[in-house]
């Protein structure tokens, strides 16, 4: 049985970890994937490069709006798709020989499970097994789409975010199932790209995690792009001859069949903790299956760290990466922990409208008592919002009423993911509302003023 000094279950964030400072230590990495993990393959890279062109596709169908008449447009999808693709599958392979050419770098292609203290079985992808241990291992293993039990769905070709962005067509009628931020993305990319996109959301509005307001906000827009099925679930699915039938039902008891010629499933992710049994070497899981750590990202277990989707809900790659740098750091400075800073994240939802959101919602400060202001400004009450003709967009902020602490941004419309950060770095430097709004000079006539003039109608 090999043994090693650092044991890394997961070839996303978790490969990010070896720095110079590893050079001399004996490093096994397992990955039963990619290299890169979700985020580069599967997940936001990917992603974000199939939304932007279909935000000029949509662009184009408003520039009306402004004077501009733009006739004759055609994605073309095998284009759009190679070309994403044709970029990340060589960072892939070229990231994968690197850490294989490494004298000190062991990389198994394979799926680890624990079965004993800091001992794994990796089934390798090419055949056979191998049994490997370690005196540090670190955890970032990632999540997998959850699939929910609907009858008749597993017997279906059908799809999730792993793999519809690599299929070769459009389809001509696409359903979805689930109102949260994958369904938003995707969503608007085939709506863009020609597709009929049918949404069926359990619940009475898409993206209910976001603040009440720009929930509802966003479906109000989304809902005049797609065909929404709010308060419906499905029933049961059926496959024949190409073709989708899912029968849905509603809150009321109403049935309805929706056809479709693909189904993507984005009904959430789930950590892959449980899938390693991570229980043998003595670490903990949560009643949600997210493995349990301190500020450190110490495990439960002795010399066993976690990062990444396997320990986080909120599952973002940008806290992923900070989450990586302290676990980088605490393994080579033993004597010197860090713990990680997660008072302020930020998150972006990049479908059309855009959003981009940090700190506390609306409801949260309503179920707490506490007292607070709340200022919103929309995108047509500034000069350059009014010059993009925007009429659903606006900003919204939330200040603590006595000390003026910015307590949460919400924005829903162009560059929403912009705008906010100015607001989470007076967050995260403790810069109250009232210095942030009088102390520096707003650009006119850009649009950070609908940032400026959402605090000045709190204050």
């Amino acid at each position: 049985m090999a043994h090693f000094d650092l044991l890394i279950i997961g070839g996303g964030s978790g490969n990010s970890i070896l720095s110079p400072d590893f050079d001399d230590w004996n490093v096994a990495l397992v990955e039963r994937g990619p290299l890169g993990g979700t985020c580069l393959n599967v997940g936001c890279i990917p992603s974000k490069m199939l939304i932007l062109p279909a935000d000029r596709v949509v662009e184009s169908s408003e520039a009306a709006s402004i004077g501009v008449e733009i006739s004759g447009v055609k994605a073309d999808w095998p284009a759009i798709r190679d070309r994403v693709f044709g970029r990340i599958d060589p960072i892939v392979e070229d990231g994968t020989r690197y850490r294989q050419s490494q004298p000190n770098v062991t990389y198994y292609a394979g799926d680890a499970r624990f079965t004993g203290d800091r001992r794994v079985t990796i089934d390798l992808n090419s055949g056979g097994s191998e049994e490997v241990s370690a005196d540090r291992v670190v955890l970032a293993a990632g999540a997998r789409p959850f699939i929910p039990a609907i009858p008749g769905l597993m017997s279906t070709p059908f799809h999730t975010s792993d793999t519809i962005m690599r299929i070769d067509r459009v389809p001509d009628r696409l359903a979805i199932l689930g109102g949260g931020f994958i369904a938003a993305e995707l969503g608007h990319v085939f709506a863009a790209m020609g597709s009929k996109v049918t949404v069926i959301q359990r619940g009475e509005r898409m993206l209910r995690p976001e603040d009440d307001e720009i929930s509802q906000r966003f479906t109000d827009v989304f809902a005049n792009r797609v065909d929404l099925r709010l308060n419906s679930h499905p029933t049961r699915v059926r496959h024949s001859d190409g073709v989708f039938t899912i029968e849905v039902e509603n809150s009321d008891g109403d049935a309805d069949v929706v056809v479709a010629d693909e189904f993507l499933i984005t009904t959430g992710r789930q950590p892959n903790g449980g899938q390693l049994n991570v229980g043998a070497t003595g670490v903990e899981l949560d009643s949600d299956g997210y493995v349990v750590t301190d500020a450190e990202l110490r495990t439960s277990a002795s010399n066993v760290w976690a990062l990444g989707d396997i320990r986080n809900p909120l599952q973002l790659k940008h806290l992923a990466n900070l989450e990586a740098r302290v676990v980088s750091h605490n393994l080579a400075h033993p004597e010197d922990l860090i713990a990680i800073d997660e008072r302020v994240v930020p998150h972006g939802i990049f479908s059309h409208p855009q959003i981009g959101s940090a700190g506390l919602r609306e409801r949260e400060l309503i179920a707490s008592g506490r007292e607070y202001l709340v200022g919103r400004c929309e995108y047509g009450g500034v000069a350059y919002g009014w010059a993009l003709e925007d009429t659903t967009g606006f900003a919204k902020i939330l200040i603590d009423a006595k000390t003026k602490e910015i307590l949460g941004i919400h924005v829903i419309g162009p560059q929403a993911t912009t705008l906010m950060q100015q607001v989470v770095q007076a967050m995260t430097f403790g810069i109250p509302a009232d210095r942030l709004v009088h102390e520096q000079i707003w650009c006119h006539p850009a649009l950070p003023e609908l940032i400026e003039n959402a605090i000045l109608d709190a204050l």
